[in-house]
């Protein structure tokens, strides 16, 4: 970034880029329903909220019109056999998960301002295979004793996750705001251990902020947000109120290349309830970092992004500990000005 004409190069690309950046995990929570919610159907122990959902540059608006974030999403986890966690109906001992997962949200950016900031929606879908196995299972739906070592496997789709959101700049610092709710669609079912649904509505609200500052390309994002989990109708279980925060930090070394870290704090704030909560309030917190690498390039006449990213668990309560993978292509399909 040593002339004018770099810096505008680099700033371009990245406004390009920057509507993308903040769906492509969306993955809806993003849809989320990936290890952290699917495998358990939001009742062991895990949050509607994916972890990691947001990262660099998420609070920074961008181009107006279609985009396309695709995600894949590998994750593994697992508990000792003396943990007891609640899956769709069953209280098993012992968990262990491994995630193959999908993750396409379509968005659009409007380009008329709306209340002075940049308005954008989305529609996060997800589909793949998820292996779960557990070292015995304690009771099942109607309190009968069950095998030890069962295990299963699913590969289906999953909840529809829309997100809207508001994102306002002021020179280097950036603002967002955003809404999201799990429509529960996705394969489910009581007393199967992988389940690529969540069987229950719940909202997500919350805010971010990212410093961006195109001429030295130094860049930080902190999104934080609360989910409210509404009860599953076919195991009287309602997960306690959550709160996430999720960060990105990173230096572009060129216009096309920028490296860093990226980090997730999630902690239940509330118990879970109803008459299916036999492990009592089961509060669960975990927290994750590793690092990240992004790069831009060509993709026809526009400029598209390619993100990798890690992250390895710890400090968890209540939760499987493990780690996950995310590899990110966000694909521009056209601007809304005519």
């Amino acid at each position: 970034m040593k002339h004018a004409h770099t810096r505008n190069r680099f700033t371009a690309v990245q406004n390009r880029y920057r509507s993308l950046q903040a769906q492509i995990a969306l993955v809806g929570s993003l849809a989320c329903v990936i290890i952290s919610s699917s495998a358990l159907a939001d009742e062991g122990a895990v949050s509607v909220w994916l972890p990691g959902q947001f990262g660099s540059l998420a609070a920074v608006p961008g181009e107006s019109g279609w985009s396309l974030p695709v995600v894949y999403y590998h994750a593994s986890a697992n508990a000792n056999a003396g943990a007891n966690f609640k899956v769709a109906g069953r209280i098993t001992g012992g968990l262990d998960v491994r995630a193959d997962l999908m993750l396409i949200a379509p968005t659009y950016t409007f380009e008329t301002p709306l209340w002075g900031g940049q308005a954008q929606v989305s529609m996060t879908t997800v589909a793949g295979k998820m292996d779960v196995s557990v070292d015995a299972t304690l009771t099942g739906p109607g309190g009968s004793a069950l095998s030890r070592n069962d295990s299963d496997s699913l590969t289906s789709v999953g909840d529809f996750f829309p997100m809207a959101s508001l994102r306002w700049d002021d020179g280097n610092n950036n603002w967002l705001a955003y809404t999201q709710v799990s429509v529960p669609v996705g394969s489910y079912e009581v007393g199967r251990l992988a389940n690529t649904g969540l069987n229950h509505w719940s909202v997500d609200v919350g805010g971010g902020y990212t410093y961006l500052n195109s001429k030295t390309g130094h860049e930080f994002s902190m999104v934080v947000g609360v989910t409210y989990n509404f009860e599953n109708p076919d195991t009287d279980y309602r997960n306690g109120v959550d709160a996430h925060l999720d960060w990105g930090a990173s230096q572009f070394l060129s216009e096309h290349l920028h490296v860093g870290l990226v980090g997730y704090f999630y902690n239940q704030l509330s118990g879970d309830s109803g008459s299916g909560a036999r492990l009592g309030d089961f509060k669960s917190r975990v927290s994750g970092i590793g690092p990240q690498l992004g790069y831009f390039f060509k993709m026809g006449e526009r400029d598209a992004y390619l993100n990798i990213k890690g992250y390895h668990e710890f400090d968890n309560k209540n939760r499987p500990e493990g780690w996950n993978a995310w590899l990110t292509l966000a694909i521009p399909l056209g601007s809304a000005r005519k």
